[in-house]
């Protein structure tokens, strides 16, 4: 597999991000409307990207957009799409829409994720199962199958998969949310020795630790959430592996926060 074992990546949490890192660029994030991606995405347009915001939720992504808009940063993209519900013509019909109106992807943030129910694999419902793993695994390789092509048209492109501590050591009660991480790093891993010398696009992993987001509450319902950083906090590895600095690093799985 290719590493890049000969670079120095610096501590995800210190780097610093110059204000223009991400000019010119166009990134698509999935799950944008909530947490991390809402954060990834007002982020990223800060720092000069043309973000395309991706979720299911319109009033949510309208209210990003208007946001971004407000700001003065360069004019984002709505693109509605419930992952859940995707088949790979969905997907298809993404390429040619972005083909037409952008002509060139820069960048992916597979943030989307669903966590299903906290139990015993004995007792996790078929149904349940499949869907997680439709949204967490099936949605972003579909998604990067079908925009590949625009990608391959970047100078300088990046790929980053959302990944979790539980996916890289299995953990009771965890199910499928664990196994389609397990399969996120797979994927990740894959993808990222296939195109490590074809191609200028880098494939890597971020996992963004504990982190004060609806998901996290609902996994942790006893815990107090501001014992967790926000979302705000953990975005210099995102910006990192999303800009020209990061160029090189490819097939890592990185914390985003300290040990």
């Amino acid at each position: 597999m290719s590493k890049s074992s000969t670079l120095i990546m610096p501590e995800p949490h210190l780097y610093q991000a110059s204000d223009n890192v991400l000019q010119n660029r166009t990134i698509v994030i999935t799950g944008a409307g909530d947490g991390i991606g809402r954060c990834a995405a007002l982020t990223f347009a800060a720092h000069g990207a043309t973000v395309i915001l991706v979720g299911k939720t319109i009033a949510k992504l309208e209210s990003i957009y208007d946001e971004i808009e407000k700001a003065g940063y360069p004019q984002a993209a709505i693109y509605p799409l419930h992952l859940g519900g995707a088949v790979m013509k969905d997907y298809q019909d993404m390429h040619d829409t972005l083909a037409k109106e952008f002509g060139v992807i820069d960048g992916i943030l597979h943030n989307a994720s669903i966590l299903g129910d906290r139990k015993p694999i004995a007792q996790t419902d078929s149904t349940e199962w499949q869907e997680v793993m439709h949204v967490n695994v099936n949605a972003p390789f579909m998604m990067t199958k079908a925009l590949l092509p625009l990608l391959e048209q970047s100078q300088d492109a990046s790929i980053i998969f959302t990944s979790s501590s539980v996916g890289r050591v299995g953990r009771a009660y965890w199910g499928p949310y664990a196994v389609s991480k397990f399969a996120t790093e797979g994927l990740m891993q894959t993808l990222a020795d296939e195109l490590a010398n074809t191609s200028n696009i880098r494939v890597n992993a971020i996992n963004p630790g504990a982190t004060n987001t609806a998901m996290r509450r609902t996994a942790y319902p006893a815990e107090i959430p501001t014992v967790n950083p926000l979302p705000d906090q953990i975005m210099p590895l995102y910006l990192y592996l999303m800009g020209i600095d990061s160029k090189g690093i490819n097939a890592q799985s990185i914390d985003a926060q300290p040990k």
